[in-house]
């Protein structure tokens, strides 16, 4: 016992001793490091630089500026990996997290204590539909992480009282806003056209030559309203809507989301504007691919807006979806942007006759505009001054009168009408277009412009040069020599034509 006790005091004292070796070393590596060799660095650099020529000088602060720099990039890295490392354990834990509640779940469910068939799991609380989700997996990550970020409450879009302004406040607000905070110039009446189209169709094209904004347009007014408009490019591959919202994979049991069908989606849990921007939308034949929209939006109860989506509903799934249909919220519009060229198709009437078509060839002039922030705008807000133009402004009975004898002409002579339709859209648009503060006239004159003389292209013009004619002369009849300036402007293009 002696010797062994003598052996294990000098084993424990020398292990001691190499311990505190260690960390002093440590401590004291550390320490000269930072502190003690950076202090021995300067006083030989001040010893030395006493007898430095101006070259000497030049060397010495480049070599220190070299040396600091490397020395804050090692830092940098430093702290990027430490950063990762943090970020993947957390990742980590929150997987085993997430395994664990799945696991407990699973057990609950197969004990009988949670009936998967129960509905009530959709009108708990926040926490209980997180577990939902998390059964057997998720098929919609992207709307289940929408769900999580709403907590399933819709978002309010509260308006200041300044905020609440008529229409043509709005636009001056908007083109000083889009001049002033992103160089984007537009004329009163390109905005008033903009307004006035989303009072008529949830559907707008903007079509033009290239560079007259036509992607900056909604883009610019999505800041303005402080809700980033979503940009999705359209592919030429797009056949049919599955491709633009994506589907169901049957092998992976998992929903192939797009960010089109995520911007669908989170709209459902906003009050505010919400624009879809197809950006060159003709790459594919838009009838195709947008085909079932176009039907939807067309019905006069927007609760029948609804999509189907996937063939049934499961317990996990996104609880926006109500028996796998996905609902097209009012406060959507889809606006495309179209070029005309060799890569792209012609946009068919069917979509024309049911889109408001905005047509971009000029670019505004620039002007210096004050400095004008953003605002929140509600969509009940923007439908109400809608609806408030279309009770004060109306188109007038002479006006209506020469419309019709127009129309009378025109399908008398070129076999195409108005219809119900453009009717409908002219009630519409023309209101809404004066109370932005535009004249009657004009916006007549635009909508017969976009509608009706357009479909002009598929006639057989050489043919019709008499006709074309005596419509010039029947405008200035019914509307005066110096109204309709669109409509002529297209009728004598088609004239030189042929």
């Amino acid at each position: 016992m002696e010797h062994f006790s003598q052996w294990f005091i000098e084993f424990f004292k020398k292990l001691s001793q190499d311990l505190w070796a260690l960390l002093s070393g440590f401590f004291k590596g550390i320490y000269n490091l930072f502190i003690g060799n950076p202090i021995n660095y300067f006083k030989d650099f001040n010893v030395q630089s006493k007898n430095f020529t101006a070259g000497d000088w030049a060397l010495s602060i480049m070599f220190i500026t070299i040396f600091f720099v490397v020395v804050v990039l090692l830092l940098l890295v430093i702290y990027q990996i430490i950063k990762r490392y943090i970020r993947f354990t957390k990742i980590e834990q929150d997987k085993i997290d997430l395994l664990h509640r799945q696991h407990q779940l699973e057990l609950r469910l197969k004990n009988g204590s949670i009936q998967a068939k129960n509905s009530s799991i959709f009108n708990s609380n926040p926490k209980s539909k997180k577990e939902a989700q998390n059964k057997k997996g998720n098929r919609f990550v992207k709307l289940s992480n929408i769900d999580e970020k709403y907590k399933y409450s819709v978002l309010a879009t509260p308006m200041l009282e300044e905020e609440k302004l008529s229409l043509p406040q709005l636009v001056t607000r908007f083109r000083n806003y889009s001049a002033y905070e992103h160089k984007l110039f537009y004329t009163e009446k390109t905005i008033a056209i903009f307004l006035a189209g989303m009072a008529t169709s949830k559907t707008m094209i903007l079509e033009g030559i290239s560079g007259t904004g036509k992607t900056s347009l909604p883009y610019a007014f999505g800041k303005f309203i402080s809700h980033d408009s979503s940009i999705i490019s359209v592919q030429p591959s797009w056949r049919d809507r599955f491709e633009m919202m994506g589907y169901l994979n049957e092998f992976t049991k998992k929903f192939n989301e797009t960010e089109f069908l995520r911007s669908v989606y989170e709209s459902l849990y906003r009050t505010d504007i919400n624009l879809i921007v197809l950006d060159e939308m003709n790459l594919a034949r838009v009838e195709y691919y947008f085909a079932d929209f176009l039907s939807l939006l067309e019905l006069p109860n927007p609760d029948e807006w609804l999509l189907d989506l996937i063939p049934e509903q499961i317990v996990g799934d996104p609880v926006q979806l109500k028996e796998g249909k996905i609902k097209i919220a009012q406060n959507i519009w889809f606006i495309g942007t179209a070029n005309k060229d060799d890569s792209t198709f012609a946009i068919t009437d069917k979509v024309y006759d049911r889109a408001a078509s905005i047509e971009m060839n000029d670019k505004a002039q620039r002007f210096d505009a004050p400095e004008t922030k953003a605002m929140n705008l509600s969509f009940d807000y923007l439908q109400n001054l809608f609806t408030q133009a279309e009770q004060n402004h109306f188109i007038s009975p002479s006006n209506l009168d020469a419309l019709v004898k127009l129309d009378t002409y025109i399908t008398e002579k070129f076999e195409i009408t108005f219809g119900n339709r453009i009717m409908k859209q002219l009630n519409t648009f023309v209101p809404v277009f004066m109370a932005c503060g535009q004249e009657e006239v004009t916006g007549i004159d635009y909508i017969i412009a976009r509608k009706i003389i357009r479909k002009f292209e598929t006639l057989n013009l050489p043919f019709l040069q008499k006709e074309l004619q005596d419509l010039l002369l029947l405008c200035d009849k019914l509307f005066g020599k110096d109204k309709l300036i669109e409509t002529k402007k297209l009728v004598n293009k088609f004239l030189r034509q042929v």
